[in-house]
């Protein structure tokens, strides 16, 4: 299996703090990372340093064998990223906002008009392509920023809460095309939703204080615990007295 995503010894401080500590691991084509945590536990961080958007304190990130910080535009050519809260143009209407990602990544004419089609239908805002972002609902505004990041058909996608402010339908819709793109791509997906984790993901990383505390299967995982729930795992493995272990 090739590694599409390569993180060896990630950190980052911000003053004294230690917000990420010496993370480390490879992401294979056809896997789905979950990456787990509590609130400061260092996810977005990560997320945003192997994405190229924070330069770490230490350690490299590689995408596609390209390292984020020494071949930037290299690696993003190949990254598709949604991160937190995505920031979007709210005048712009929806297919306004990925003409412009398209040119922005290169495309014109038809390839252009064909890939921003491609990105509107995949994530379902047919009905709102002509509707200024600013109008939309959380939902629909978060469907915007997943249709930018698959635009360019990368073969690397780092997604940050995506199903964060859908309904049920939409979080369904969005599982099921996580899954269709799986097997070519490699994906990370950081969530606090652990439903999410056992429905799309092939493996989870739990990360608490900055630092891996688990990586494995969602079932390897449930099964060190006797209730055999992930959720019950990831509490025992974040609580303040297992992080100061």
């Amino acid at each position: 299996m090739a590694a599409l995503i390569e993180i060896d010894g990630l950190t980052k401080r911000f003053g004294t703090r230690v917000a990420v500590d010496h993370v480390s691991f490879r992401v294979g084509q056809g896997e789905v990372l979950g990456f787990l945590g509590p609130n400061g536990a260092g996810k977005t961080t990560t997320m945003r340093m192997i994405a190229g958007f924070v330069t770490p304190t230490a350690g490299t990130a590689r995408i596609c064998g390209y390292d984020v910080q020494q071949d930037a535009i290299a690696a993003r050519r190949m990254l598709g990223f949604l991160p937190e809260g995505a920031p979007l143009y709210p005048e712009m209407t929806v297919i306004g906002f990925l003409r412009f990602i398209a040119a922005i990544r290169g495309y014109s004419g038809a390839e252009a008009a064909a890939r921003v089609d491609n990105a509107i239908h995949l994530t379902a805002l047919d009905e709102v392509a002509y509707q200024t972002v600013e109008i939309l609902s959380k939902g629909f505004r978060r469907r915007v920023g997943l249709a930018q990041a698959l635009l360019h058909d990368p073969q690397v996608l780092v997604l940050d809460e995506p199903t964060d402010g859908l309904d049920p339908n939409q979080k369904h819709e969005v599982r099921t095309l996580i899954a269709r793109m799986a097997p070519s791509k490699a994906i990370i997906i950081s969530t606090h939703i652990l439903e999410e984790v056992d429905a799309v993901c092939s493996r989870a990383i739990i990360i608490a204080s900055g630092r891996i505390v688990a990586d494995a299967t969602p079932q390897e995982l449930a099964r060190q615990h006797p209730s055999g729930k992930l959720e019950e795992v990831f509490r025992a493995m974040t609580a303040p007295q297992a992080k100061a272990a």
